[in-house]
């Protein structure tokens, strides 16, 4: 018997290659759908929150409380893989030398820093604390800052006894804006939930209400 033979044109050889493609194509879109610009947003904020908790420094001193502030710092540090250091900075007086002696003030530093362990604790986050003597807070902070490299600076803002209507103190205000990167400020308020601990966590921390970020100049 002669074997059938199929002759095959070169246009529907073509045409077969197109619709072949065509299937792909279409079944590719299907399992990768293109972003929306809501997706496209997501993706850059996320990228942008991994470079600014690289390493964060959580700042209390005899004015500052950062306690509630101290837990939305976990947080980030536990999401972000960051380097988290908490410093309590005592101001010296132009009275006395630059390394004189506060064992009073060093002993309210270090309570103050221990708390902020327990909070890092409770979050699994390693901590590093230390205890800074400067002329100013703000100018501590800031060498501080400078030395670290870091990319976040948390604090709780105050209020002044002499400018009980200002919702912020004098030194958080130069720290905001002389700092040379993010800067995150917590402002305590007196029903706010949002920063408060997660239940089971036995530390008792101050609520706060709201969060401002400056941006780096």
């Amino acid at each position: 018997m002669t074997p059938h033979t199929i002759a095959v044109h070169p246009i529907g050889v073509v045409l077969g290659l197109l619709v072949v493609v065509a299937i792909t194509a279409t079944i590719y879109w299907m399992l990768h759908p293109p972003q929306t610009r809501a997706d496209v947003e997501a993706k850059q904020a996320e990228t942008v929150l991994k470079k600014m908790v690289g390493s964060i420094i959580v700042v209390f001193s005899e004015d500052i409380h950062s306690e509630h502030m101290m837990v939305l710092a976990a947080r980030l540090a536990r999401r972000g893989v960051a380097d988290l250091l908490a410093v309590y900075v005592i101001e010296v007086p132009l009275i006395l030398a630059e390394g004189a002696e506060m064992p009073d003030e060093d002993r309210a530093g270090f309570d103050m820093l221990a708390t902020a362990e327990v909070i890092a604790q409770h979050h699994d986050v390693q901590l590093r604390t230390e205890v800074l003597h400067a002329r100013s807070v703000s100018s501590g902070v800031l060498d501080l800052a400078k030395r670290e490299n870091a990319n976040l600076i948390v604090l709780g803002s105050y209020r002044e006894g002499k400018y009980s209507g200002a919702p912020l103190g004098r030194a958080i205000e130069e720290i905001a804006t002389r700092a040379k990167c993010d800067v995150l400020i917590g402002v305590p308020g007196a029903y706010g939930t949002l920063l408060k601990e997660e239940p089971g966590d036995e530390v008792p921390i101050k609520k706060g209400s709201a969060a401002s970020v400056r941006p780096p100049r």
